[in-house]
C-alpha cells in the first residue's frame, strides 16, 4: 500500500518509524512545511529524516503538500500536520484534494475533523474511499473504534474523561509534590509535555475539540466548539488541591458529554482518589456509560510520537484489509 506522508513532526516521525520495515506499506511521498520528496519505488526514510535534521528540509520546495496530494500516485494520504482549530487549514484542503481523487485518508489532525467532519465524510463516501481519524482523540487509546465497534448496539448515555495529557501532568504534579501551577507548567515544558504556548491545553480548548469530535463522529451529534462550556486549570492553587485531598478527593480536568441533553463541558472536577479517571502523568482515560455494558473505561497514553502513530497504524490496517491491498 503506497502512502503519502504529510507532516514530519513528532507524529510523522512516529508513523515513519512504525511503517518503514512493514512490507505492507511503502512511503512514496513525504512533505513537511518547507519541502517534499517523491519516489515511486519508496523513499529512504532514514536518509530523509537525517537530511531534515541536518538541513531543516526533506527535499525540494517545489514538492508541496498540495502538489503531492494532487499529483502523486498513492493509495492513502496520511495527514499528521499540527492542528489549526480556527479553519482546519492547510490540512483541510490537502485532505479534500485526496478524497476528491479517490484516495483514502488517515489523519491525526483535529482541525478538519472537528470543523468539517460531515462534509469530509460525504466526500469520502462519494468517492468510495475511507476517512479514518482514530489518532485525533486520546492518542493510543482506541476510543473511537472502541465505541463504534466494541460497544456497537449500546446506547451511550454519557461520556466523560481526561482528554488532555498536559493538564493531567500538571494537576498530578501539583497533587504529588505540592507544586504551584506555574512550577508544574514549567516542568511540563521542560519535559516536552507542554508547548511553548500551552493556552489551548490549559484553558480546556484541546479537550473541548476532542469532545466535539467524539460527539459528531461517534454519537451522531452536530455540535461545534462554541457548544462546549470551558473552564481551564490555570487558576487552580496548591491550596485547592490540598483541600480536595483532605476530603479524600482530587481535581482533574474532565470533559463530559450527555447526548440527550446536548450538554458538553470541560472543567476541573472533584473526583474520589480511587476513581478510574484519576491518573498520573500524561495518561488519558474515558468512561463511557452505556445501556447494556454499563460503564466501560478506556485508559492509555494520550499523546506521544509512537503512541499516536499506533492509532494511525490501526487505521491503515483497517483500510489495507477492507479494501483488499
Amino acid at each position: 500500500m503506497k502512502l503519502a506522508l504529510i507532516g514530519l513532526g513528532s507524529v510523522g516521525r512516529g508513523v515513519a518509524h512504525v511503517v518503514k520495515n512493514d512490507p505492507r506499506f511503502k512511503i512514496v511521498a513525504a512533505a513537511d512545511s518547507k519541502s517534499g520528496a517523491v519516489n515511486p519505488d519508496g523513499l529512504d526514510i532514514d536518509r530523509l529524516l537525517q537530511g531534515k535534521k541536518e538541513t531543516g528540509r526533506i527535499g525540494t520546495p517545489d514538492w508541496t503538500a498540495f502538489r503531492i496530494a494532487a499529483e502523486v500516485d498513492y493509495d492513502v494520504l496520511v495527514e499528521v500536520t499540527p492542528t489549526n482549530a480556527e479553519t482546519g487549514e492547510p490540512a483541510l484542503s490537502t485532505i479534500k484534494i485526496a478524497l476528491s481523487r479517490g484516495r483514502h485518508v488517515v489523519t491525526s489532525n483535529k482541525g478538519p475533523i472537528s470543523l468539517y467532519y460531515r462534509e469530509l465524510e460525504s466526500l469520502a463516501e462519494e468517492n468510495g474511499v475511507a476517512l479514518r481519524f482514530e489518532g485525533t482523540v486520546a492518542g493510543a487509546v482506541p476510543i473511537i473504534n472502541g465505541i463504534r465497534n466494541g460497544l456497537a448496539g449500546n446506547k451511550v448515555k454519557a461520556l466523560f474523561g481526561v482528554l488532555n495529557g498536559t493538564c493531567n501532568y500538571i494537576l498530578s504534579r501539583m497533587e504529588e509534590e505540592g507544586l504551584t501551577y506555574v512550577q508544574a507548567l514549567a516542568e511540563a515544558r521542560d519535559l516536552g509535555y507542554a508547548e511553548a504556548d500551552p493556552t489551548y491545553d490549559v484553558n480546556g480548548t484541546d479537550a473541548a475539540i476532542k469532545l466535539v469530535i467524539l460527539a459528531n463522529t461517534v454519537l451522531g451529534m452536530n455540535v461545534t466548539l462554541k457548544d462546549v462550556q470551558r473552564t481551564g486549570i490555570d487558576r487552580l492553587t496548591p491550596e485547592a488541591i490540598r483541600m480536595a485531598q483532605s476530603t479524600g478527593q482530587t481535581i482533574r480536568l474532565i470533559a463530559s458529554l450527555y447526548p440527550e441533553k446536548k450538554d458538553l463541558e470541560v472543567s476541573p472536577r472533584l473526583l474520589p482518589e480511587d476513581d478510574p479517571l484519576v491518573l498520573s502523568e500524561t495518561l488519558n482515560a474515558v468512561t463511557v456509560e452505556t445501556e447494556y455494558a454499563g460503564d466501560v473505561t478506556f485508559i492509555g497514553r494520550g499523546a506521544g510520537s509512537v503512541e499516536t502513530a499506533s492509532a494511525i497504524l490501526s487505521d491503515l490496517l483497517y483500510i489495507h484489509d477492507k479494501y483488499g491491498f
